[in-house]
């Protein structure tokens, strides 16, 4: 198994970038109710062997699996004797990162700890697109090795949809004939593009997303500290990875960039869309032009819920709910918003594909935006 050194020699497939591995975040913020349904499975002495924890990318699934695999690991199965009787049993998953069992998982040596995911290609020098069936298949010789430590074993499979379909079904055998003392952690964003099969036999924990307080602990805890924690938790519709990237590519000050454009609308400003759309399309700024698609498109979205419920979101930036109200006073606009949304990313990121002129793809952009607004009637 690569220790901590080896690891961080290569990329993660399961880190996001410019954020701590989750296994190194020892707090969870704004999952409680998860937690305590965990528990309350593990007191009660029949807990599941299999747990599928799903929810948006970036909210925190990832921190709960190593959360459960350390307190698993370092919780005695054997708690209490007939003389001094047991313990009161855990209300809570917390694990000292002093144990011994916690500095081992963060250095990746935990020989209880199985973990799965997409795996480094030494010949192409980049992750691989899946998890294959090989990786799964290190399950066989992990359960045939004695149990050590306290005798659980935890696997942790991050992301579970990214399996390939060999590797799926290799871990469906699994599930279905367990090994003792035995608890499998599939961590998924998309659950619906798991095998129901594999669904079927896991016990769900669903996580929301993450709210302005919350939000706030969770990336100061990453090392980042924001003061705008309330509006990056509504741009990045409450996920802490999201808001990382955001705060990393400056999102903030280009939804501010957006807004002001939009905010000439209906007769949009062409220097403004100009400058917007070769910022975003420049060479070498793949990054930018997709944020760029990524908040226009939020903009729109945004726009379509404001006609569609007659009131507009939370802010993000101060103004902006005057604008929405503006450019989609009522359902008609709400839909026309959200009929474009729908066509333009498509088309700008095809068109990408096809490598047409980035810049000119968010200019066409801008401007079939500025022609539905003419026709609104604002």
């Amino acid at each position: 198994m690569k220790t901590l050194g080896e690891a961080d020699a290569l990329p993660e497939a399961d880190r996001a970038e410019g954020a701590p591995h989750p296994r190194e975040a020892h707090d969870l913020y704004g999952h409680a109710k998860a937690e305590q349904a965990f528990l309350e499975a593990y007191n009660s002495g029949r807990m599941h062997h299999a747990w599928l924890i799903t929810g948006p990318k970036g909210i925190g699934k990832a921190t709960l699996a190593w959360r459960i695999a350390r307190f698993l690991l370092a919780t005695p199965m054997d708690e209490g004797d007939a003389l001094f009787g047991a313990p009161p049993p855990p209300d809570r998953l917390d694990i000292s990162p002093e144990n011994p069992v916690a500095h081992r998982i963060h250095a990746l040596s935990e020989p209880g700890l199985c973990l799965i995911r997409r795996p480094w290609d030494h010949e192409k020098k980049r992750l691989k697109t899946m998890i294959t069936v090989d990786e799964v298949r290190k399950m066989k010789d992990f359960f045939g090795l004695s149990a050590g430590g306290n005798g659980r074993r935890v696997v942790i499979v991050d992301a579970a949809e990214e399996m390939n379909q060999n590797a799926a079904n290799a871990l469906l055998k699994m599930l279905e004939e367990p090994p003792k003392n035995a608890t499998l952690l599939l961590v998924s964003h998309q659950p619906s593009r798991l095998l129901p099969t594999i669904r079927s036999r896991c016990r769900t924990l669903t996580l929301g997303t993450l709210g302005p307080e919350d939000m706030g602990r969770a990336l100061l805890q990453a090392g980042i500290e924001a003061a705008d924690s309330a509006a990056l938790a509504e741009l990045a519709a409450g996920s802490a990875g999201e808001a990382v990237a955001l705060i990393q590519q400056e999102g903030l000050t280009l939804y501010a960039e957006i807004m002001e454009l939009f905010a000439t609308l209906p007769r949009m400003d062409r220097i403004r869309a100009t400058k917007l759309a070769d910022t975003g399309g420049a060479r070498g700024a793949e990054a930018r032009f997709d944020l760029t698609l990524d908040l226009m498109d939020r903009m729109m979205s945004r726009l379509a819920r404001t006609g569609a419920t007659g009131q507009a979101p939370q802010e993000i930036l101060p103004g902006e709910a005057d604008l929405l109200t503006r450019l989609a006073p009522n359902m008609q606009a709400g839909r026309a918003w959200a009929d474009l949304s729908a066509d333009l990313t498509s088309r700008a990121r095809r068109g990408k594909a096809v490598n047409l002129d980035p810049a000119a793809l968010l200019l066409d952009m801008c401007l079939r935006i500025g022609s539905t607004a003419e026709r609104l009637p604002l």
